[in-house]
């Protein structure tokens, strides 16, 4: 822990103490968790941010939307509506967020919705869509009001929850014990390659129940792909100068993988989900047009392509190389297999699971 860590920690152990005091009522039953007629998975975490979410929610849509009719349902973190919002031909990361607009946008054939109360949502959802199979709660393991019947909590690699401490001294949203709910626990942006020694420390440190499933997943980016541009660029295998901007929790990573591909990275970080000005695309464009080399190109992630859609500004970038790199969740080993069966066994008893919750 830091020097200003140690300094806040008596404010971490407070705020600690006052969530571990809610979730007691929760399991003391005087806050109630409300049940639904509907298979719910529950996607969230310990830490603010940054654990590999959105990809994981991705693959989750991937391997479930052609057997089950789904929807996602999440608070729309930085969006500027209110209320329960159905993604539409219309929507926007304004209106729903720019995950939740990530969804909607490469995934055309499920329902994404948003709500600050995920219960009226869920209630909403089965009004518009009676027939779903299944609700993917995105960021949902602190909203213990609804009680859904597969809890997975997801923690990084590089930054386990047993490793951090509660806010302000860390960036847990509360004490480690927390993920004792959990009924599927992931360890996300795993190394390439991750040797059985690694495996077994991590067992060993996290020291889950018995019940509890440990799995291990990567991140694999594709390949460059051009947004807002009306030229055609050639892509090539390395460049002088590569600038990048990103408003995500931890974009390190993706410093990583960019910098095989040029001499020098630029990095213009922002705060996780900003909403860019105009104030800000034109620093964007500044600092890439100032570098004096040709043999450049200006690089973003696919979430931030969602908010900068949104921006009147949008159109500056058009005549540059400019691009985003998708990722996605990949599981090492046999870990996604017995992901993927561990879920479809779940929703093949959803009537069990849920005589088992009440």
């Amino acid at each position: 822990m830091s020097f200003y860590g140690l300094l806040l920690f008596p404010l971490s152990l407070l705020y600690g103490f006052i969530i571990w005091i809610r979730n007691k009522l929760f399991d003391w039953g005087i806050l109630l968790e409300k049940v639904h007629p509907i298979p719910i998975i529950s996607i969230g975490n310990l830490s603010m941010g940054g654990s590999g979410k959105t990809p994981l929610v991705e693959y989750l849509i991937r391997i479930l939307q052609g057997k089950y009719k789904l929807a996602t349902l999440s608070r729309g973190y930085g969006r500027k509506s209110k209320g329960f919002v159905l993604a539409d031909e219309k929507a926007s990361a304004k209106m729903i967020g720019d995950e939740s607009m990530l969804y909607a946008t490469k995934f055309s054939k499920i329902a994404v919705a948003v709500s600050e109360n995920r219960n009226k949502g869920v209630e909403e959802l089965l009004k518009i869509e009676p027939d779903l199979d299944l609700v993917l709660l995105d960021d949902a393991f602190q909203h213990r009001y609804i009680k859904p019947g597969l809890n997975i909590l997801l923690t990084e690699f590089y930054r386990l929850y047993t490793d951090d401490y509660v806010f302000p001294s860390g960036k847990l949203r509360e004490f480690r014990s927390g993920a004792r709910r959990a009924d599927i626990v992931i360890v996300t942006k795993t190394p390439i390659i991750l040797s059985p020694l690694t495996r077994r420390r991590i067992t060993t440190e996290l020291r889950l129940k018995k019940q509890q499933l440990l799995l291990f997943s990567k991140i694999e980016y594709d390949k460059l792909t051009p947004c807002f541009s009306k030229k055609t660029h050639q892509l090539k295998k390395h460049y002088a100068h590569i600038v990048l901007f990103s408003g995500i929790a931890n974009n390190y990573p993706f410093q990583d993988y960019l910098r095989q591909f040029c001499s020098e990275l630029t990095v213009l970080p922002y705060l996780d989900h900003h909403n860019y000005t105009e104030k800000d695309i034109y620093h964007i464009l500044h600092t890439f047009n100032d570098l004096y080399s040709r043999n450049k190109i200006l690089v973003t992630t696919e979430k931030d392509i969602m908010r900068l859609h949104d921006s009147n500004k949008a159109y500056l970038f058009e005549e540059l190389p400019f691009y985003y790199v998708p990722i996605r969740t990949v599981f090492q080993n046999s870990d996604g297999d017995i992901l993927n069966n561990k879920i479809e066994d779940f929703l093949s008893n959803p009537k069990r699971r849920i005589k088992e919750i009440y």
